[in-house]
């Protein structure tokens, strides 16, 4: 992350990445792998099965895929994901594509741990290119989150948007000091779901069929996001929380400053009220100051006391002038009868707000003394 993503003024907190063990799920995949070829190995060599198991030469071959198949529909099953069984299809298909190219089928007892391991060396590479991809960026302002190898993806949440802050944290992660943080904002996102999905089906949804396993679908929403869409597997896991937690709770106001920006809008609608009715009474009185001016004829001389006369007839109001005048006596008392009584409760909740604090000092300095004898 470059110094010009940032915004103006925006300070950074934390620079986080994923602990080197956080992403354990796809590196037991590679470890299984390993352990599952060696185990093959010994039975097809050292083990009392060995006359058995040489006795056909696909029979190595067939043992190794129907358990690293059975092996991938577990875990499938129980971490309701799929692309596990997959990847490790995958791999037989891989190996079964390699021994009918180069004729390795009378060779099956070496080549099926010689090619465990090297699937798995190339397993864990990729984890750790993916691991590597990942970056956590805490500012004062928000969280962003970027991952991915082939396609960068980014993810920006201001901490006045998040809702809510789910922690985990497995028994590596209690060990090693590392865990994962996912903010959840208040459209929801950072909220998977969890299917469940057993052999025989359970009730609801729509049933699958794969293997002669029938499931059935059950959605639960749970904290749930990829791995470049949460803080996944940061350390240390307890200071990066507080952190979070401390950014996010600068952001939430307090019922008094709810009630106080409220308030500060009331004022401002009486004001635009108050600087409302002044314009029109402006209006209406340079209104009534151009009457008199336009009816009289500069042309037209006429004696002084015609014309004082005539300005004495003009200077009190006319009837129809009365109750507009009224109207906006009337309307500015509405007004100043409105501004009193939210300064009369705006007072009220300050004293009130003044009394708490009083009575909180004075049970603290009534708690002091005991805790001396």
């Amino acid at each position: 992350m470059q110094n010009e993503d940032l915004l103006k003024g925006e300070k950074v907190e934390s620079i986080l990445s994923p602990h080197p063990l956080s992403f354990m799920r796809l590196q037991a995949v590679c470890i299984f792998l390993i352990v599952w070829g060696i185990i093959v190995l010994w039975l097809v060599n050292y083990s009392q099965f060995k006359g058995t198991l040489t006795s056909n030469a696909w029979f190595p071959l067939i043992l190794w895929g129907i358990v690293l198949l059975l092996g991938g529909v577990i875990v499938a099953l129980v971490s309701i994901r799929w692309s596990i069984f997959f990847l490790y299809l995958g791999v037989f298909l891989g190996a079964v594509a390699i021994i009918l190219w180069q004729n390795l089928l009378h060779q099956s007892t070496l080549f099926i741990p010689l090619y465990s391991v090297a699937a798995s060396i190339v397993g864990f590479l990729c984890v750790e290119i993916y691991r590597r991809s990942h970056r956590y960026l805490i500012t004062d302002k928000r969280i962003i989150f970027s991952g991915g190898v082939l396609t960068k993806r980014t993810r920006t949440v201001r901490y006045d948007k998040i809702s809510d802050v789910n922690s985990q944290q497995g028994i590596l992660g209690q060990i090693f000091g590392f865990g994962t943080i996912i903010p959840v904002s208040q459209s929801g996102l950072g909220l998977g779901g969890d299917t469940s999905f057993a052999g025989g089906g359970v009730g609801g949804g729509s049933r699958l069929k794969l293997f002669g396993f029938a499931g059935g679908g059950r959605d639960v929403n749970t904290p749930r996001a990829r791995s470049y869409y949460e803080l996944h597997g940061v350390y240390p896991f307890r200071t990066v929380l507080k952190l979070v937690e401390d950014q996010v709770q600068g952001t939430v106001i307090t019922p008094y400053q709810k009630e106080q920006v409220e308030f500060q809008r009331q004022q401002v609608d009486i004001q635009k009220q108050m600087r409302d009715l002044l314009k029109n009474q402006k209006h209406g009185s340079g209104h009534k100051a151009a009457g008199p001016d336009d009816d009289e004829d500069p042309d037209d001389e006429e004696p002084p006391q015609p014309v004082r006369a005539h300005r004495l007839k003009q200077k009190p109001l006319p009837p129809e002038d009365e109750p507009e005048g009224e109207a906006f006596g009337k309307d500015q008392v509405d007004i100043q009868q409105q501004m009193k009584e939210l300064l009369k409760k705006q007072r009220s909740i300050r004293a009130t707000a003044s009394e708490t604090d009083d009575a909180d000092e004075d049970k603290e300095d009534e708690g002091e003394p005991e805790a001396k004898t």
